[in-house]
């Protein structure tokens, strides 16, 4: 859950949270905060160069390939923007506010293909995943990679974080889709994306299913906000289920799934929405997790 505040008739995008002594921004809007700012120009490495189709894939070739997701975990908002001037022209590039070191996942389930790392140029750090049917996907300028060529992935599963590596001109993710080597416009979840341009997406990658009291085996990360104290948490959805752990304030939670339970009025507003974080559920209006309202799948 994340707090905005009023100005005027509008809403400002940013949301200043105070951990101990340290001030952090998070989006509401990242794509409003961020605007059109050009990102990167570098392209892909010498040899690695491909051919951008001139627009989106028809119906019958986006039915046939895999069920790609945004690059990201389940529920995080971040800006896509696209440009004409970028290389290849149909991939995307992905940012929010403070992303440095955020994780990136697969796309869909896929074998890693490459890893690789350009130094100071082009993508810099990057890994290729290669989903069969000809389709393969890219994900550059990473600061961390935490797969090896072979290795299988299942969609959403994390295989590095975000970075500031080759020649990038800002921490960001590069993310391309090539089918048959040539570079095809992106679709998350079935639906196209916008070029050219800058907007807005919302993960559902890996939001159904798996654990965590039947929600996504990655989850949402969210971030505790209490205002020094220790958030309880409790065996069920509710103030009147017992007390099983507590979590320091500023402490980062993975919410595998949500529920409905006692209201509670925290430091994000009043919500009766519960967080599950695999020891137990803690009240929603106290963690912060880039998006208002329920981000996670409904616990079972």
């Amino acid at each position: 859950m994340l707090r905005s505040t009023t100005v005027g008739a509008g809403v400002l995008a940013i949301s200043v949270l105070f951990v101990g002594c340290a001030e952090v921004r998070e989006d509401l809007d990242p794509a409003h905060t961020l605007g059109d700012s050009d990102l990167s120009h570098a392209g892909p490495p010498p040899g690695e160069e491909a051919e951008s189709e001139p627009t989106g894939q028809s119906v019958e070739e986006v039915a046939n390939a895999p069920r790609f997701q945004l690059p990201f975990p389940c529920g995080q908002v971040w800006a896509g923007q696209t440009r004409g001037n970028h290389s290849p022209v149909n991939s995307i590039d992905f940012n929010r506010t403070n992303d440095l070191g955020d994780t990136v996942v697969a796309a869909a389930a896929g074998t890693v293909s490459r890893v690789a790392n350009e130094g100071s140029t082009s993508y810099g750090k990057w890994v290729e995943i290669d989903h069969g049917g000809g389709y393969r996907t890219r994900y550059a300028h990473l600061d961390t990679q935490a797969v090896r060529v072979g290795q299988r992935v299942a969609g959403g599963e994390r295989i590095g974080t975000l970075g500031n590596t080759g020649g990038s001109t800002g921490p960001h993710l590069h993310y391309e889709v090539r089918r048959n080597g040539v570079a095809v416009r992106p679709t998350f979840n079935g639906a196209a994306s916008f070029f050219f341009g800058t907007r807005n997406y919302t993960s559902q990658n890996a939001c159904g299913g798996g654990g965590g009291g039947g929600g996504s085996s990655s989850g949402v990360v969210g971030r505790v906000n209490t205002s020094g104290i220790s958030l309880t948490v409790r065996s069920g959805p509710g103030t009147g289920f017992r007390a099983v752990d507590s979590v320091a304030d500023g402490a980062t939670v993975r919410i595998t799934c949500q529920a409905r339970g006692t209201s509670v009025t925290g430091t994000y507003g009043t919500s009766s929405l519960w967080d599950f974080i695999g020891t137990g559920y803690i009240a929603d209006a106290y963690v912060s997790t880039g998006s208002d309202g329920q981000v996670a799948p409904t616990c079972r």
